[in-house]
């Protein structure tokens, strides 16, 4: 419960940020759904703190993944 919990806090915040100026594009939709999707894929290792990093660190990287494949 506490890594979903975690992980849609994540993509919550990914998307208040991508919509700051309220124009949705769909390089943010991408950014976004990167972020949640690999931080789901993070929450499935390690245990404790590390669970928390290995979240982290899926959906930072899932970001960045999701924003570069979207590109123009």
């Amino acid at each position: 419960m506490k890594k979903g919990v975690l992980t849609i806090g994540i993509g919550l915040m990914a998307l208040a940020l991508a919509g700051c100026d309220g124009n949705i594009t769909k390089q943010d939709v991408g950014t976004v759904g990167g972020a949640v999707a690999g931080g789901v894929i993070g929450s499935q290792f390690g245990s404790g703190a590390g669970n928390t990093a290995a979240t982290i660190g899926g959906a930072v990287a899932g970001g960045y993944i999701g924003h570069e494949l979207t590109k123009n």
